[in-house]
């Protein structure tokens, strides 16, 4: 009897090291996606405004991890009543997740989850915003906003948990809940000066290095094998859902490449590196929700769709006159929605193309409008407190000097040698 104590003892131990081992390496390639970020924005703004864009994503990660440690996790995973809860730190003992590692690898793992979210947001205000109202706008979205939707998708009490609601690895509590903030911060922000023009016709402000912004993808495609995989949370007794959420992964970022290059092509009659840049991005939003449980085929097709809409959207966004230098709202906002709904569309258990049923696809529009309009509606209210009062916007000289000199008396590039 001491021997088979001693084994099973050895086996939970085993299961701990190797899930501790996993989700450790996972949540560094998560963290490593800022660098994904930092790139990928810095490229598609002018050379003026990169070194600003460096300085938002540290912010995000600096001032939003402190933020989600402090307050943002007890919200999203303490003792929740359905809607919201409230702890502070890292809570000790059982959370009713099923854990095989320690709360602290958790929070770690979910604290890139809450930067990544935030840092959607940077590249929607880029060029323009001041660096202290964004900092503080930073604090509020990964100590309160980004917290409740977890709570309400993530937490076995939340409600959205409740109803079966599938949002796998964050298409809408990560994708859209970051997505539809930029949106909002646009708009009360207002765009760049010279973007349009009083007939209602639109500048191009191109970047200056899309060689930055390929590796900056890159970084983020690779980073994502640590994203959605390490959502699983543990590795021993779910190697086959890794591999299926690993290759749905790469399947729809890969055709959201190709669908988005062919589509430019045949639409502009050339191929739009920009856009497949982005096309690629939104194939990994468009399946981040329902990696998990889409075939194979299924994910070819959800990616096809995200190419060709990333492009619909970022010319509907310029339209509406919202100014977003990266495409921000397009990729992971309206990337997000659609991904989310998409499970309710090709599920292998309860999709409406594959079993006949709406019931879940009701329930994923349900969930991620609610999170998409909570957090435009939440964002557009901070946004204006803080236009009303501190500001949030350089002013016109400080805006065309460049935020760099202006509010770190740098250049990113110097010709002096």
């Amino acid at each position: 009897m001491n021997e088979m104590t001693e084994l099973a003892a050895q086996q939970v131990e085993l299961t701990h090291a190797i899930d501790t081992v996993w989700v450790a390496i996972c949540a560094a390639l998560i963290f490593q996606m800022e660098g994904g970020f930092a790139l990928l924005e810095s490229g598609f703004v002018r050379s003026k405004n990169a070194v600003s864009i460096i300085a938002k994503v540290m912010i995000d990660i600096m001032f939003g991890g402190i933020a989600f440690y402090a307050v943002g996790f007890g919200i999203a995973y303490g003792k929740s009543n359905g809607w919201w809860a409230f702890d502070f730190g890292i809570p000790e003992g059982d959370m009713g997740l099923g854990l095989t590692v320690s709360n602290k690898l958790f929070w770690f793992i979910q604290m890139g989850f809450a930067i990544a979210a935030i840092s959607i947001v940077s590249g929607a205000v880029a060029e323009r915003m001041k660096i202290w109202a964004y900092a503080f706008f930073v604090l509020f979205f990964c100590a309160c906003m980004y917290p409740l939707a977890a709570n309400w998708v993530w937490n076995p009490n939340g409600w959205l948990f409740k109803l079966g609601f599938n949002d796998f690895a964050g298409s809408a509590a990560v994708h859209a809940m970051g997505g539809f903030a930029g949106l909002a911060a646009a708009i009360v922000l207002g765009p760049r000066i010279g973007k349009y023009n009083a007939d209602g016709s639109i500048n191009p402000i191109p970047g200056h290095n899309l060689t930055l912004s390929a590796v900056g993808a890159f970084i983020l495609w690779f980073g994502w094998f640590g994203f959605n995989p390490g959502s699983t949370l543990g590795a021993v007794g779910k190697w086959e859902l890794i591999g299926t959420v690993a290759t749905n992964t790469f399947l729809s970022s890969a055709m959201g490449g190709i669908s988005t290059m062919v589509y430019t092509f045949l639409r502009y009659k050339r191929i739009d590196i920009t856009m497949v840049i982005n096309g690629v991005l939104a194939g990994l939003v468009a399946i981040t929700a329902g990696c998990n449980v889409v075939s194979a085929n299924s994910a070819i097709i959800i990616g096809l769709c995200a190419g060709i809409l990333i492009d619909v959207a970022v010319v509907a966004i310029d339209k509406m006159k919202v100014d977003d230098p990266v495409g921000a709202v397009a990729v992971h906002g309206v990337n997000g929605l659609f991904g989310t709904l998409a499970v309710g569309l090709f599920a292998t258990n309860g999709g409406l193309f594959t079993t006949g049923d709406a019931h879940l696809l009701g329930v994923q529009a349900l969930g991620v409008t609610v999170i998409a309009v909570c957090s435009f509606v939440v964002t557009y209210i901070v946004f204006t407190i803080l236009k009303k009062t501190t500001g949030i916007r350089l002013g016109e000289r400080e805006e065309l000097a460049g935020t760099d000199a202006v509010e770190f008396g740098i250049e990113a590039y110097t010709t002096i040698e």
